[in-house]
């Protein structure tokens, strides 16, 4: 006598990097067809009812952009280039900046202000604005140096890095080369004969979808604005936690457990981890949305474990709710852009470059 047993075969799911709400709300009735209670279960163990603070706020709540940008006045400008005089005379690396290598006698002081917004505030702020055509590129990369994680649109500088190590303490790696400055331009083009192509939309002229970076705090530049279009847009992690809690815990549940990422090549193939966390009361998304869906050319891996409907609706479901609660930032050519990357995602509007915008 023969048995045959049957295996399982699991697919990855219809999802792709850009949202499709039709498909979204398909597969949302499709689930609920199947299980009518999937909703109605508790929150995971440990995860908070509702979170609090002033980093949990609604994109209508800003109406007026004085309330996060700051403007630097002419002798705050005057002090950020005496600094860069002082470090470019101390003829050390630009891994030697630092608050005393870049000195800002009374501006250090507004900024660490600022910096409490990020950790313990509304979680962003703009510094307005670097008058960048004055400095050379090197100069501008040394003026933004500081942050855990920082990173440039469109072309480096020296004058970033400066400013940025009064906001924060330490400088982050941007990838496994251990650059700290990372250069967001469209390199659809120029880089389209790269093996395995453009796996990340921030490097085309693509819509970046909401997502959040690796680091604590995120420093974002303006060399140059778009010709059309690439509105930046920030939205608040813990006003999604609290609509997801109040309204679908399973989808906190999904989202709390180990989920597989794509490393696209690398060793291992694949990592497991959450994408939801919960720390002294704080609710913590981190994800990027292609690591599950894949971009463009670079296809999800065929060999690695599939993500589930499930996690496929949440996806979904927090691009949704972040599009719906988000500000957009008026983002200036010169403007220095830092978020709270815990406690924020952050996304980017598909763009047009010209002649004189690239």
């Amino acid at each position: 006598m023969t048995s045959v047993t049957a295996k399982a075969v699991f697919r990855q799911p219809d999802i792709e990097y850009h949202p499709d709400e039709g498909k979204y709300r398909a597969r949302s009735m499709r689930l609920f067809t199947e299980n009518p209670d999937r909703a109605n279960v508790p929150l995971s163990e440990g995860f908070p009812v509702q979170v609090d603070g002033p980093i949990v706020w609604e994109g209508k709540n800003w109406t007026n952009e004085d309330r996060w940008i700051y403007r630097l006045n002419a002798e705050q400008l005057e002090e950020i280039n005496d600094a860069l005089g002082y470090f470019k005379n101390l003829n050390k690396p630009m891994g030697y900046l630092s608050k005393e290598t870049f000195p800002l006698p009374t501006l250090s002081t507004t900024l660490r202000g600022l910096a409490h917004e990020l950790y313990s505030g509304r979680g962003f702020f703009v510094l307005r604005t670097l008058p960048i055509d004055t400095y050379t590129k090197a100069d501008i990369a040394i003026v933004f140096a500081g942050t855990l994680i920082i990173r440039t649109i469109v072309r480096p500088a020296h004058v970033i890095l400066g400013i940025s190590s009064h906001v924060g303490s330490a400088r982050g790696k941007q990838d496994a080369t251990g650059a700290v400055i990372s250069h967001i331009k469209d390199l659809s083009v120029s880089h389209a004969h790269e093996k395995g192509g453009i796996g990340n939309a921030a490097y085309t002229t693509d819509k970046q979808v909401f997502h959040t970076d690796i680091g604590d705090l995120i420093a974002l530049m303006a060399l140059q604005t778009a010709a059309e279009g690439g509105t930046s847009r920030i939205s608040s992690g813990g006003r999604i936690y609290n609509e997801l809690a109040a309204t679908r815990p399973d989808i906190i549940r999904t989202l709390s457990v180990p989920w597989p990422l794509d490393s696209f090549g690398g060793n291992p193939g694949y990592t497991m981890r959450p994408l939801l966390y919960h720390e002294d009361g704080h609710a913590i998304i981190q994800y990027s949305r292609r690591h599950f869906t894949g971009y463009s050319t670079q296809k999800r891996s065929p060999h690695i474990p599939p993500i589930t409907e499930e996690q496929a609706e949440a996806l979904d479901v927090v691009h949704f709710l972040a599009e719906k609660y988000s500000l957009c930032l008026n983002f200036q050519k010169g403007d220095i852009q830092y978020i709270n990357s815990m406690g924020l995602l952050h996304a980017r509007d598909a763009f047009k470059n010209d002649a004189e915008h690239t």
